[in-house]
C-alpha cells in the first residue's frame, strides 16, 4: 500500500530535536527524507548522551528513523553544486539553524524559490521578529519564555520545566502541520512558499488556557485553582486540572514516587465517588452536594478521596474508579511505559542492536507506519548522488575532496 506522502522528497537540514522530530513524522508518513549532514561529524546528537561507545546515541536514533543520510560540505563550491541539484528535485526543505545561517551559505529564500518555484521552505527558529529575534533557544528556554514554566509547579516552589519536550518536539509537530498545509495549497496555486514556526509561539499556543485565565483574573479569583491567594498573574497551581472540572493526583499504596492516580471530579460523578470511598452521606449534604459547595473545599474533597486511594494500588484504584465511570489514570513511570508493547516499538539497529522507541502517534488506516532504523552517517550518500546523475567516478572524486 502506498504511503500518504509517497513521492514527496524532503531535504532535512535539521539537527538536535525540534527539526528532526518534524522530519521524522514526514518520513513515517512516507516522504523520502534526505538528512543532509556535515561530513565526518553529522548531527551533533549522534555523539551526545551516548550509552555505548562509538555507536550513534539513542538521542539520535530515536529522532531520525525512516530517513536517508547524505553527507555534504555546504561551504564548498562542489557541495553547493550538489545542493542546488537537490533543491531542484525537492518538495520541501526543512532547517532549524540559528538565525541567518542558511542565508550566509548563499541560499536565502529568494534564491531557493528561483531554483525551485514549487519548494516549500520550512524553518524553526527560537523567536519571531521583535525584541527576541536574534536570540538562541533551547527546550527549557522556550518553556520559560512561552508561558509554561511560570505556570508549572506548586505555589510555594520555583518555576518548573515540564518533562514533555513542548519546546522542541512540540514545535516540530506544529511545523508538520504547516508543511502539510503548504503542500496542500501548492496543489491549488502550483507554488511553494516560506513557512516559519517559532519555539516561543508553539509553547505559547500549548499554554493558551493560561492566557485564558490571565484575562479571567480581571473579574476575580480563579475558583477552580487550589491557591489561597491571587495576584495579577496566573499562579502555579500544582496538579490542578486547569480545566472546567477539578482534578488532582492522589497518593496510592505502597507510596512510591509514582504511586498516584489522577482523577477528574465531574458533577455527575460526585454521588458515585462519595459512595465508593465510604461517605455516601456527602452526596445529599448541602455542604457538599453541588460543585459550587465543593469548590471552596477542594483540598478537603481530595483528602477524603486520598484516604481511600492510599489503601489501594494505583491499578486497583483505577479499576474501581473506572467501574463507576470516574475519569482517572495512574501516573505511569518511564519504566512502565517502555515495557508496554502497545506504546513502543522495537527496532533493530545495525550497530546498536535491538532498542525501543516511540512509534508514530499519527494513525492513518491507509498509511500504516513501519519504524526502521535511523541511518548511519552518510549511509545513503552514493545512492542519493546517483539519483542526481553522478557517476561512481564522480562520487569517488567528491569523497576524495571531502565534499561528501
Amino acid at each position: 500500500m502506498e504511503k500518504a506522502l509517497a513521492g514527496v522528497r524532503v531535504l532535512d537540514l535539521t539537527h538536535v530535536q525540534s527539526g528532526p522530530s518534524s522530519t521524522q513524522i514526514l518520513a513515517w508518513l512516507g516522504a523520502d527524507v534526505i538528512k543532509v549532514e556535515t561530513p565526518g561529524r553529522g548531527d551533533v546528537t549522534r555523539t551526545q548522551l551516548r550509552d555505548l561507545p562509538e555507536v550513534d546515541s539513542l538521542y539520535f536514533t530515536m529522532l531520525n528513523s525512516n530517513k536517508r543520510s547524505l553527507t555534504l560540505d555546504l561551504k564548498s563550491p562542489q557541495g553547493k553544486e550538489v545542493f542546488i541539484k537537490l533543491v531542484g528535485k525537492a518538495d520541501v526543505l526543512v532547517e532549524n539553524f540559528g538565525p541567518g545561517v542558511v542565508d550566509r551559505l548563499g541560499f536565502h529564500w529568494e534564491k531557493l524559490a528561483e531554483l525551485n518555484p514549487k519548494l516549500v521552505y520550512a524553518s524553526i527558529k527560537g523567536f519571531g521578529p521583535g525584541r527576541y529575534a536574534g536570540l538562541k533557544a533551547y527546550e527549557v528556554i522556550a518553556q520559560a519564555m512561552g508561558g509554561s514554566m511560570s505556570t508549572t509547579g506548586f505555589a510555594d516552589g520555583p518555576p518548573t520545566a515540564t518533562g514533555a519536550q513542548i519546546g522542541d518536539s512540540g514545535t516540530g509537530i506544529h511545523l508538520v502541520a504547516a508543511i502539510l498545509a503548504a503542500l496542500y495549497q501548492r496543489t491549488v496555486t502550483g507554488r511553494g512558499q516560506r513557512v516559519h514556526v517559532t519555539m516561543q509561539e508553539a509553547v505559547l499556543n500549548l499554554c493558551r488556557v493560561k492566557l485564558r485565565d490571565q484575562q479571567r483574573l480581571a473579574y476575580g479569583e480563579l475558583g477552580e485553582y487550589p491557591n489561597d491567594t491571587f495576584a495579577d498573574t496566573v499562579p502555579r497551581s500544582g496538579n490542578a486540572s486547569g480545566g472546567g472540572q477539578p482534578g488532582s493526583a492522589v497518593r496510592c499504596s505502597p507510596g512510591g514516587p509514582d504511586d498516584y492516580v489522577y482523577l477528574i471530579l465531574q458533577p455527575v460523578g460526585w454521588a458515585k465517588i462519595a459512595k465508593l470511598i465510604g461517605h455516601p452521606e456527602l452526596a445529599g449534604d448541602p455542604e457538599w452536594r453541588t460543585p459550587e459547595a465543593r469548590l471552596s473545599k477542594l483540598d478537603k474533597v481530595f483528602e477524603l478521596i486520598e484516604a481511600w486511594t492510599e489503601r489501594r494500588s494505583k491499578w486497583e484504584a483505577m479499576r474501581k474508579l473506572n467501574a463507576v465511570n470516574i475519569p482517572c489514570g495512574p501516573v505511569l513511570s518511564t519504566r512502565e511505559l517502555i515495557e508496554d508493547p502497545s506504546l513502543v516499538v522495537e527496532v533493530d539497529h545495525p550497530e546498536r542492536g535491538r532498542f525501543k522507541t516511540v512509534g508514530c502517534p499519527l494513525k492513518l488506516s491507509d498509511s500504516p507506519v513501519d519504524v526502521v532504523p535511523a541511518p548511519l552517517l552518510g549511509e545513503h550518500s552514493s545512492e542519493v548522488l546517483a539519483e542526481l546523475g553522478y557517476s561512481a567516478h564522480d562520487v569517488t572524486e567528491l569523497r576524495t575532496a571531502g565534499v561528501v
